[in-house]
Formats: C-alpha cells, structure tokens, sequence
C-alpha cells in the first residue's frame, strides 16, 4: 500500500525526472529507520523499462500541524505521513549525525575535518530548486538533498572537499556530507557547506544592470549607466581564472593532441547537423559555425584539460560583500557522473559565462510584455550590454592568470558556438519565444 501511495505523491513533485510519462512500478529498495517519527526511504521507479531511484526523507505523526499539511503524503490509519524535509523537528537530527559522524543503517554522515557544527540551528527549506530539495540551518549551512540518486560521489563533493583542503577562495566552505552505498558504490546522498546569507545572485545582479540600461536615457550608454555592471565582470573573470589554477592544482592534468581536436570538431559538427534537422531556423548560419569548428582543426599544438565547472554560467556564482563564489561544482545535469567528472579545457567553463552573458542582456526583450514592444529598439542596447561585459570577463580572466591564446581563441569561439546550437534546439522545444537569444550568437562579433 505505502509503494502505491508513493507513487501517486511522487509523480507530483518538482524534483521528479519522470513527469509526462506513467510511472509502471515502484518499489521501495531501503527503510531506515533514522529516528522515531523519521524515516529514509530509497525507492526505485520503473518507468518504460528504465529506472531511476530517489531518496524520500519520510515522516511520520499521529497528528499533523497546519505548517506540514502542504507537505502530507498520506494517511493510513490514524498515522499521517510527509514529506520530512518540512519539518524543522526532525531534520535537527541531519544536523546533528553530521556534526557527530554518525552512521545508520547504512547512511554514513560525516563532517569535515577539522569544521564545528553548531546543532542549535533550525531549518527551512528553500523553495527555488527543481532537481533538489535544498535546506537552510538558520543563517550558517545550507544542505542540498539530492532527490535522483545516481550511484558515486557527486562531483560537488569532490571539488569543494579539494579546494577547501587548499583554501582555496571563490568557494562556499564545506561542513559536512551524507553518504550511502549503491550498487557497490560509494554514494552521495547530500552535501552541507556555507550558506551565504547576505550574498546576491549572479543573474539577480546581471539583469538588475540590464533593466537599468534600457530604463535609461536612449544616449546613454552602457557604460555611462547607473548599474554598469562591467567592474563585476571583471572581477568575476579573475575570480574564474584563480578557481581553474586551483582546480588544476588539485586534480590530474592532461592535453588533448592534435588529432584528438579533430575529433572534438567532428563531435561539433555532428551535433550542428542534427540540431539543423530538428531546427531549421539554424540552417541560414550553417556556415559561420562551420567557419568556427574548421579553425578548430588547423589548431596546431596541444590543448591543457583539467577538471573544470561543467556547468558555468551567471547562477551559478554570488556575489558575497567581499568577491565572488562559485557554485554548484556538479557539472551538466543529466549527464553521466563519468562525464561530468571528464577533465575538459577551461574554456569551456568561460564559454559558458559568455553565453550567460548573452542571455542576461537579451533575456527581458521576449519575457516582458512591456519590454517586448521596444524590442526592436532595445536590440542594440542589448549587444552593447553583452559586447562590454564579455570584453570586461575575458580581461579579468586574463588579468587572474587564464590563458587565451590566439589559438585559445578559435576553440573558445567553437565552445561557445556549440553551446548556442544546444541552446537554440532546447529553446525550440522549451520557450519557442526565447529562440531569437541564442540565434544573436551567430551574428559577427568582438570576441
């Protein structure tokens, strides 16, 4: 009865990978018992022959207080059970296994070496993730749950545990971790770092800048604006470039030869084919990305690969009162962990803040009616925005101690081209309307 019950909840949360499609089975995989009244469940899906399993953190009381009936799952009998994550009683006892290295069940929770827990703290959760459950502990940690479970350490973990190992800066200290084994293997159930409560989101600050550039004076300039925001820029690609030196510090190196390179823009030029069949929108600018990937291929020395971001753009940074922080170290959602683990350039990761910047500077032409209209106005004043914070991020990128040569320079522009290609089909499935954003990035243009 709890498998069908699950079910039905389920297919109704945010987090849930498999909407739109019936859910064939479910089975609950574990139950521990963490405490009285608390419960962690894994539970497998089975979903058109595949599966995925998810971790369910489930509760249990004989009465429910109005602050949890949003978080019910069901009843059965007189025992009411929800979703635990709401519940600031039970989710003490997280807090309190990490700070003390507890184990149960299988569920290993640890802290950091040589980091204090403070207990006292209470949580809340965090109602912007989709993929995730995230809870805050009063104003100090912030604990992301993983929903899906795919079995090994998440990347996340790795790289902040490394970085901090190093004191590194331009990261979120880590404090603490969950883990469990799955098919044999080592898995992150959840990972708890600093929680910067009085830092701003990367996006949130880029698109107040750009709000301030279209409310302004038409002959006032991007840089004359009251919200320039290419000091930041700035900043944040010196900030970029010191988290590459330390990531290649801490991980193995490697280069990518010559005729490896020629592969890479062969796996370019693939996925530009099958994105022009799917969007035909595309095909008017098959020949400036093809430009692009065949100046990949007269590159002519070996390419560094480390580990990298993977997944880097605007929200993925803040901006606390002192400098930048990175975020989010788990790579490209939905690829495979050996993938997000892959050592790649860095470029990758600043083609990526490149295109954020894109996207930051175009994002209010088809998302607000009021805007929408002056469009074709404000079009120009968009490309300024974007040319002069690319112009500033690559500078501070430079200034920070990141390479870009003029080599560098070719594979940075494929990198980026093939992101806007990517972009170009999820937005023709996705928001059909956004579709004119990542097109501007075919358009000839400053590096």
């Amino acid at each position: 009865m709890l498998d069908e019950l699950l079910a039905a909840w389920i297919a109704r949360q945010r987090w849930f990978g498999g909407k739109g499609r019936p859910i064939d089975e479910l089975s609950i995989d574990s139950d521990v018992e963490l405490t009285p009244g608390l419960r962690h469940l894994i539970v497998a899906i089975w979903q058109e022959g595949s599966r995925d399993r998810y971790q369910v953190l489930l509760g249990e009381r004989d009465s429910i207080p109005d602050r949890l009936t949003h978080a019910l799952i069901a009843t059965v009998g007189d025992l009411y059970l929800y979703d635990a994550v709401h519940d600031a009683d039970r989710m003490g006892w997280l807090l309190n296994g990490m700070a003390h290295d507890e184990t149960s069940g299988g569920l290993r929770m640890r802290h950091v070496p040589g980091v204090t827990i403070d207990t006292s703290q209470r949580s809340l959760v965090l109602g912007a993730e989709q993929s995730n459950t995230s809870l805050v502990y009063g104003d100090a940690y912030i604990c992301k749950l993983f929903r899906r479970l795919i079995p090994g350490i998440n990347p996340e973990l790795e790289v902040i545990t490394a970085l901090a190992a190093r004191d590194a800066p331009h990261i979120a200290q880590p404090y603490g971790w969950i883990e469990t084994e799955l098919d044999g293997t080592d898995t992150t159930l959840a990972i708890m770092q600093e929680f910067l409560a009085t830092a701003n989101d990367g996006w949130d600050l880029a698109l107040a800048s750009v709000r301030d550039l279209y409310a302004s004076l038409p002959e006032i300039t991007a840089a004359e604006a009251g919200g320039d925001f290419a000091a930041e820029s700035l900043r944040l690609g010196s900030a970029t470039a010191r988290v590459h030196h330390e990531l290649a510090e801490a991980f193995p190196t490697d280069v990518v030869e010559i005729h490896e390179i020629k592969r890479m823009a062969e796996g370019f030029r693939r996925r530009l084919g099958r994105a022009v069949a799917e969007v035909p929108e595309l095909r008017q600018h098959v020949s400036t990305v093809e430009d692009a990937y065949h100046e990949v291929e007269l590159h002519t020395s070996e390419v560094p690969v480390q580990r990298v971001h993977g997944d880097y753009h605007l929200g993925q940074v803040m901006r606390t009162p002192t400098d930048w922080v990175v975020l989010d170290f788990e790579g490209e959602p939905g690829q495979p962990l050996a993938e997000r683990k892959a050592l790649s350039s860095p470029l990758r990761d600043v083609a990526g803040m490149l295109r954020s910047f894109d996207y930051a500077a175009r994002h209010l032409l088809p998302d607000s009616a009021n805007i929408r209209a002056q469009a074709q106005e404000l079009e120009p004043r968009a490309q300024e925005w974007a040319d002069r914070n690319r112009a500033s991020f690559l500078e501070g990128y430079v200034e920070g101690g990141g390479v870009i040569t003029r080599g560098d320079a070719a594979l940075l522009r494929a990198f980026e081209l093939s992101k806007a290609v990517y972009e170009v089909v999820y937005e023709a499935r996705n928001r059909p309307t956004w579709i004119a954003i990542p097109l501007a990035a075919f358009r000839p243009r400053p590096v």
